[in-house]
């Protein structure tokens, strides 16, 4: 009987710890999952896609962006500004993931490459890129507010803020 009662606490024993095992395991597979959605929700921008129109532009002038997704680690945006239905002004851009960090990569037709900016922040609905290598702009900021995005180029002695509305398709 002495055997018997030795035998069933052993195997009481090792069940419980193989029951702990089981909900280790399972707390660290929900543990990942919520990681997963919440990187999934801070490295999606999908808020940004879409054709948008300044509301801030100096008179007689009209500037537009309009951005598109590419796939889950690009989105491309076209930004513009029109005068007398000429275009004065235009950069393209490339919002990617490179090596894991998000970059927001910015051409203008007179410059002969793209300027990088590393981006530093970002949560679902803003992000903030940097690049200390050059006078102006050194920091990009894209937030979004209801139904409109914001933006501003800086650096540490002047801020040019932009206020966009989102035009229908």
């Amino acid at each position: 009987m002495r055997k018997l009662i030795i035998v069933l606490t052993g195997i009481l024993i090792i069940s419980c710890n193989e029951n702990k095992k089981e909900n280790k395991n399972s707390e660290k597979q929900q543990t990942e999952t919520k990681h997963t959605e919440i990187e999934q929700k801070t490295n999606n921008f999908d808020w940004l896609v879409g054709k948008w129109k300044r509301l801030d532009e100096e008179e007689g002038k009209e500037t537009f962006e309009n951005w598109a997704k590419n796939s889950e680690t690009e989105y491309s945006g076209i930004g513009f500004t029109m005068q007398n239905n000429d275009t004065i002004k235009q950069e393209r851009m490339i919002l990617q993931k490179n090596n894991g960090k998000w970059e927001l990569n910015v051409k203008v037709p007179d410059e002969p490459e793209s300027v990088t900016f590393r981006m530093t922040e970002h949560n679902e609905k803003e992000f903030v890129c940097v690049n200390n290598e050059i006078d102006f702009p050194n920091k990009i900021h894209y937030w979004k507010t209801g139904d409109r995005i914001n933006a501003t180029v800086s650096n540490s002695e002047m801020e040019i803020p932009f206020e966009f509305e989102r035009l229908s398709e």
